[in-house]
């Protein structure tokens, strides 16, 4: 199994929060659509003899495509690429580009799963993090989405300043209103160079709660278990059937390739990057050359990524696998190490897998680097 990801760098306006990749200006679009296509066609022996099951649209806002644009990319990678009969194939989209048409359009394509960047059904925070959307769109796209979709994510985010617990939970009671299978589920984290860096500093927006925003998730957390969803990665939540099998194959290490200007890949071994420019991207791929750079992972690179990946999620850290793989060393090594998290009660071992308790999850990442091993070799 194998996966492509299509990083789609527009947005109509700069969230306040994000540090992706992304421009505002739309004059290179079709440039870089066209380019996208190239360099699906470019790097199509590195899956000669996989078959993709998963096309991921994410971005920026691939929902600022046209119907056209996203067949056009959809058109080459079924050319170059061995598709199996059902992919999952997922576009991100923000409410204020899908209007009942549009989703009616788009359900007639072959996107088969919506992933739809709501954050909040309230107004003031919509504002504060300067989304492009409003709460009545938000709801509106829903009511339309569910529809013509089964397969729908939608994303919230929790801790933001000035958001009380109620306040919480009623986004999460909106959310289960629409009954989608899926939900997604994000801190509000604070980057650097960011917007709301800035005027977190300044003092115009207060601080992240990073208490309120445990409170936070552990409110979400109860509630969507009290709804049959199951908490099978640190930030997602899926009825049965319904988990996201594009991030799923990410946790579980299996290889793709990511298109486009700041698009991530993974083999297995190696680790690519191309560049975060989109002129440079577009002049590259025109001349057909690949603007990506690559890192060689050692064994102790590729444990350590299978850590944290590993114990975000519900299936945890295979101790057989970690032997398989890397040896009785590292194995010994990692069960020494979570001895400490063990008798803390945050992490156990159940079934030959390491998994982090209920109270661990909201630090699992803490946990995971806690865990790594120095790379020495």
């Amino acid at each position: 199994m194998a996966g492509i990801y299509i990083h789609i760098p527009f947005c109509k306006q700069a969230c306040h929060y994000c540090d992706f990749h992304f421009s505002t200006s739309l004059k290179k679009k079709d440039e870089l659509i066209e380019a996208l296509a190239k360099e699906l066609e470019l790097r199509k022996d590195e899956f000669k003899d996989v078959t993709v099951e998963t096309i991921y649209l994410g971005g920026g806002t691939p929902s600022l495509l046209t119907n056209d644009e996203l067949q056009l990319l959809m058109d080459s990678v079924y050319k170059n690429y061995q598709v199996s009969e059902n992919p999952e194939i997922t576009l991100e989209a923000n409410p204020d580009d899908l209007s009942a048409q549009r989703i009616e359009d788009l359900g007639d394509s072959l996107i088969n799963r919506l992933s739809i960047g709501i954050q909040s059904f309230f107004e003031s925070d919509l504002k504060l993090m300067n989304r492009a959307h409003n709460e009545e769109e938000a709801k509106k796209c829903l009511s339309v989405a569910t529809r013509h979709f089964d397969n729908i994510s939608l994303d919230l985010i929790y801790g933001i300043p000035g958001a009380s617990n109620e306040q919480w939970k009623r986004n999460i009671e909106i959310a289960l209103s629409y009954n989608v299978p899926h939900i997604s589920s994000y801190a509000l984290t604070v980057e650097p160079k960011t917007a709301l860096a800035s005027f977190i500093k300044k003092g115009i927006i207060e601080d992240v709660d990073d208490e309120q925003a445990h409170e936070q998730f552990h409110i979400l957390k109860d509630r969507l278990e009290e709804e049959d969803f199951i908490h099978y990665e640190l930030s997602n939540f899926g009825k049965e059937g319904y988990f996201s099998k594009n991030n799923s194959a990410y946790w579980q290490g299996k290889p793709y390739i990511g298109v486009g200007p700041s698009a991530h890949s993974f083999n297995g071994t190696q680790r690519g990057w191309n560049v975060r420019n989109n002129s440079k991207y577009i002049k590259a791929i025109q001349h057909n050359e690949l603007p990506i750079e690559i890192e060689t992972l050692t064994k102790t690179d590729q444990y350590n990524e299978y850590i944290m990946t590993g114990l975000r999620t519900t299936w945890g850290v295979s101790l057989t696998k970690v032997e398989q793989n890397f040896g009785m060393v590292y194995k010994d090594y990692l069960i020494e190490q979570a001895n400490v998290f063990i008798n803390q009660h945050l992490l156990y071992i159940d079934d030959e897998h390491l998994r982090v308790t209920e109270k661990g999850q909201f630090l699992s990442d803490g946990i995971a680097s806690e865990l790594f091993k120095l790379n020495l070799s």
